[in-house]
């Protein structure tokens, strides 16, 4: 029976090949599994049934990790002066993203070679930015993407240049926080006045997705997927199969994180369909990549970085490139900028784990908020705000956290110790300043 039920399943996929037009067959089909891939499908099952409540710490042994996240929403931010509206909000410069394709690679706009049958000539790469109060506090985190034109892809059928009229308005899309998704877009219609400029909330069409996991290569080009780079045959690459590894026939694709490599890549692709390199029965639960960025000390979107209260550079965001100090004047522009041309900050958002007095991990015992102090003193020093498993992030203040003779704690809980940990990714002269002021204190 078993034997049975294999041969009417290769007939059914052969029989999906022929009904395929060209240059148009699915990625599944055409992208070979890599060994890194078998890796990654052996040990996922084992990850997930650790529990929804207790994910796994070893993504990065097993491999790229993919997920849809649900705790993010996606909005439209459609017309001629889409750019310019943001522009004078959010805390990074958005101007790249309204350069027309043609112009920033120097082509013709007439051109009508395409050297992939769904990749786009030239793909604008995401920028990470912020919305702050005009007091300098944070408010929205928001990952913005320019879809690329339909004449600057094949059709479906992949026998020409899509069709597009080349005085469309400006589109650019944006993965935000879905708690305060409402918040949000009545924030920007405030904002928006007199600007010709449509926001919509487009969360029924497009999801966003996450790749991470500690197989990913850091080194890889920023339009490159790794994976996508091995498609082929000896040694060469067969361009149109690792076009299909990287978007579907539509032109959607992953993009490198614009924060950290670290953190994989990132994208938004149409709510209907499966990105690729990730196969619908072997999606990662969304609280494995929280895990991940538990341990990058990345904190995203208005829950984990208050709303209101949070200043930015305390929350790394200049760091994780979501800050211009070139650009000109945005709202809650002139704290971020007196902060960090002072170069003071006395508390910053750190990865930490929770250990026995044993020094041994300890799991589900620390509630996010609950406050950590220096066990000789007892004096508050931070306060966990995320915690997962038997790691946590949270802001405190680095004379304490750095110090080899402190020990923290969780207050009220004198067993559980707290292990902080300082980022491979943490620029030089972080660490430069802060042995400074300690030298000066």
């Amino acid at each position: 029976m078993e034997h049975k039920r294999k041969v009417e399943k290769r007939k059914r996929k052969r029989e999906r090949n022929k009904k395929m037009p060209p240059f148009t067959s699915s990625w599944r089909l055409r992208t070979p599994i890599s060994t890194l891939s078998h890796r990654f499908r052996a040990a996922l099952p084992r990850l997930l049934s650790s529990g929804a409540q207790q994910p796994s710490s070893s993504s990065a042994a097993v491999g790229p990790l993919s997920c849809r996240l649900g705790s993010r929403s996606v909005v439209r931010f459609r017309g001629p002066d889409a750019a310019k509206f943001l522009q004078g909000l959010l805390t990074n410069d958005v101007r790249p993203l309204a350069v027309p394709p043609a112009a920033a690679v120097g082509s013709d706009e007439s051109s009508t070679h395409f050297p992939t049958p769904n990749v786009s000539l030239y793909h604008s790469p995401p920028i990470y930015a912020a919305l702050l109060t005009p007091h300098g506090r944070f408010l929205y985190d928001l990952f913005l993407y320019r879809p690329p034109p339909a004449d600057h892809k094949l059709d479906r059928t992949g026998s020409g240049p899509g069709k597009g009229d080349p005085h469309d308005p400006l589109t650019l899309l944006a993965d935000v926080d879905a708690v305060v998704l409402d918040e949000l877009l009545d924030c920007f219609n405030k904002y928006r006045l007199r600007s010709k400029v449509d926001i919509e909330n487009v969360s029924k069409e497009f999801a966003c997705w996450q790749r991470f996991g500690g197989n990913l290569s850091n080194a890889a080009p920023s339009t490159q997927e790794p994976e996508a780079a091995s498609v082929g045959w000896g040694t060469g690459i067969d361009h149109a199969a690792e076009s299909s590894a990287q978007g579907n026939s539509i032109g959607w694709k992953w993009c490198k994180d614009p924060r950290l490599d670290c953190l994989g890549y990132r994208g938004i692709f149409p709510s209907n369909t499966i990105p690729p390199l990730v196969e619908s029965d072997k999606e990662a639960d969304e609280r494995h990549y929280l895990l991940w960025r538990l341990q990058q000390g990345v904190a995203e979107g208005s829950t984990e970085i208050p709303k209101g209260e949070a200043i930015p550079l305390e929350y790394n965001l200049a760091g994780l490139n979501a800050i211009s100090f070139e650009k000109g004047c945005y709202v809650g522009q002139e704290l971020v900028a007196r902060t960090h041309h002072r170069g003071v900050i006395h508390k910053r958002l750190l990865p930490f784990k929770f250990l026995n007095d044993n020094g041994e991990e300890v799991e589900q015992v620390v509630s996010p908020g609950s406050e950590i102090a220096e066990s000789n003193s007892n004096k508050t020093v931070g306060t966990a705000n995320t915690a997962v498993g038997c790691c946590g992030m949270g802001i405190l203040r680095l004379e304490e956290a750095f110090n080899p003779s402190s020990t923290l704690t969780i207050k009220d809980q004198n067993k559980i110790q707290v292990k902080v940990i300082r980022p491979d990714w943490w620029p030089t002269e972080w660490n430069h300043v802060h042995e400074e002021q300690t030298v000066a204190a």
